[in-house]
């Protein structure tokens, strides 16, 4: 292990790590909203919708994310979509996530008892103030731990975007390795990052989960 070497490529490695931590957090956003809107969208649209949101789903699924992004990224100029390097790797990590998030809106929808919507709907509240007031809040708690947990998949899915040449955390290992052959520190660092990068998104996904879950409580 040489500590020098790593102090050499420090900036590149930080660079690197920034943009590893925009593109998760960017890409979490992003397919995390689009997530929500296909559940919902399955909920209470129309069966022929539900059964494209099914099929979507499943396709997205059922493919490997280098697959998807190569399709995204080197495909797309034959559809008239021209995309740079980053702006395909957040759609690409979007578009992969989305389909896991609903299925865990979906199941924490399922979680909410039904009597509470039904007495919702007893007293005329409307089907979105329903969503807004009751079934989002009550499945968010049952659905959060999933919901961190993929979260934390998607930190590790980002390397992949290397692929495509996002300067992101991988990419400027390997550059470190190649110029330096130095695979060792090349790959302690990357382990590294990516551990505190995890251990900090466990500790505030669980922060996240005690305080939504005190404030439940204190509504009722």
């Amino acid at each position: 292990m040489d500590p020098s070497i790593l102090l050499q490529y420090w900036p590149i490695l930080l660079s690197g790590f920034k943009l590893t931590i925009l593109c998760w957090i960017l890409g979490t956003i992003f397919s995390m909203i689009l997530g929500l809107i296909i559940s919902l969208a399955q909920r209470y649209g129309p069966r022929p919708l539900g059964w494209l949101i099914q099929a979507y789903i499943e396709v997205i699924r059922g493919t490997p994310f280098l697959v998807q992004l190569f399709v995204l990224y080197y495909g797309g100029p034959l559809l008239g979509l021209r995309l740079d390097a980053l702006p395909a790797g957040l759609l690409g990590l979007s578009v992969y996530g989305s389909p896991y998030f609903a299925e865990i809106f979906r199941a924490g929808y399922l979680a909410v008892p039904v009597g509470q919507l039904e007495a919702a709907r007893a007293i005329g509240m409307s089907e979105l103030t329903i969503v807004r007031r009751i079934l989002l809040p009550l499945s968010l708690v049952s659905a959060l731990p999933a919901l961190v947990n993929f979260s934390i998949i998607l930190t590790k899915e980002t390397v992949i975007l290397s692929i495509i040449t996002v300067p992101e955390l991988m990419y400027s290992v390997q550059r470190m390795s190649t110029e330096t052959f130095r695979y060792l520190e090349a790959n302690f660092i990357l382990a590294l990052f990516f551990w505190l990068l995890v251990e900090t998104i466990s500790r505030a996904g669980r922060w996240l989960e005690t305080r939504i879950t005190r404030h439940l409580i204190e509504r009722t």
